[in-house]
């Protein structure tokens, strides 16, 4: 086939503005001149389709130079899709579903309300269907069901956003950690010389493959063990008077930086964390009331001593 650049345009999609973008940009092959006209062939247009994949995958333009490059050196685009399919997929065996308005409102006690499904949506608890304004998918089932029984056990719908909220941003503290500790032990020596080669991007697929369930298996026992040790000692304290708040108090809990948890833990171990960022605050709030306390007394005496006359 023989295309004008309107007619590439039209059969891949892209204006004929960007084709010329792409032509400049080196990512295209030059046309064929014929007299006065450019002609382009179905290499063209393969090529615009693999470039518009690879946006597709979140590749910059830059990086998707290199790869062509390389598949036109013939080392080939099969390793690297592959790689890039693998860590696209899923990374849990969890299946969507469809939920109803209807449905939604009569799982959390028959109320409408408005403002929470707007706020799941923005959370991307709920998905909006094209079309259809009393349907929503559901990219986690489990997760909705969670919000469900923490209503029903009552817990207001703005406290489970706001804890929705707080927990995905330290979830995805961990799951940064985790990629940044398997790229420098494990995927760094198939991802130095970008664009990998297609042995490399197939060997660092099947590990991706591999290491996936870890994450979520290391995680969960983690926070068993921890749910074990915060649950006893609450437990313990309420059951107790070992370290109990004093009549009356109560008790609220403050995230910290994982950085700051991390240091504090080194300093006086897992189990005294609580304690010391307690005793590290009150004494600093008893020593803000002292040269409080202090200045005050200080700007008092100058204001009441009389000036000396010589």
């Amino acid at each position: 086939m023989e295309y004008r650049i309107e007619d590439l345009a039209h059969h891949s999609g892209a204006t004929v503005r960007t084709i010329r973008a792409y032509q400049d940009r080196g990512l295209l092959p030059r046309p064929e001149r014929r007299g006065r006209s450019n002609v382009y062939g179905d290499t063209h247009l393969s090529r615009l389709r693999q470039i518009a994949d690879l946006l597709d995958r979140g590749y910059t333009l830059a990086s998707i130079k290199e790869l062509l490059e390389a598949w036109d050196a013939g080392r080939g685009l099969g390793g690297v899709l592959g790689l890039v399919a693998e860590v696209d997929g899923p990374w849990t065996d969890e299946e969507a579903d469809r939920i109803t308005r209807e449905e939604l409102d009569a799982a959390f006690g028959g109320a409408q309300d408005d403002a929470a499904v707007a706020d799941a949506v923005a959370l991307g608890v709920l998905e909006p269907l094209p079309g259809k304004d009393d349907e929503f998918l559901v990219p986690s089932p489990q997760e909705l069901a969670a919000a469900v029984e923490l209503h029903a056990a009552g817990v207001p719908l703005s406290a489970i956003s706001g804890h929705l909220r707080e927990l995905r941003g330290q979830v995805e503290h961990i799951a940064a950690r985790f990629l940044e500790f398997t790229n420098e032990h494990v995927f760094a020596r198939y991802l130095a010389d970008p664009p990998p080669s297609e042995a490399d991007a197939a060997e660092a697929a099947a590990l991706v493959r591999k290491l996936r369930p870890l994450a979520q298996k290391t995680v969960d026992a983690e926070l068993a063990r921890a749910m074990r040790l915060f649950a006893t000692r609450y437990l313990r304290q309420r059951l107790t008077d070992e370290e109990a708040p004093s009549h009356g108090a109560k008790v609220q809990y403050v995230p910290l930086p994982a950085e700051t948890t991390r240091a504090v833990q080194a300093l006086v171990g897992p189990e005294n964390v609580a304690a010391f960022v307690t005793a590290a605050a009150e004494r600093e709030v008893q020593s803000r009331t002292l040269d409080a306390l202090a200045a005050t007394s200080i700007g008092e005496r100058k204001v009441t001593q009389k000036p000396q006359i010589h």
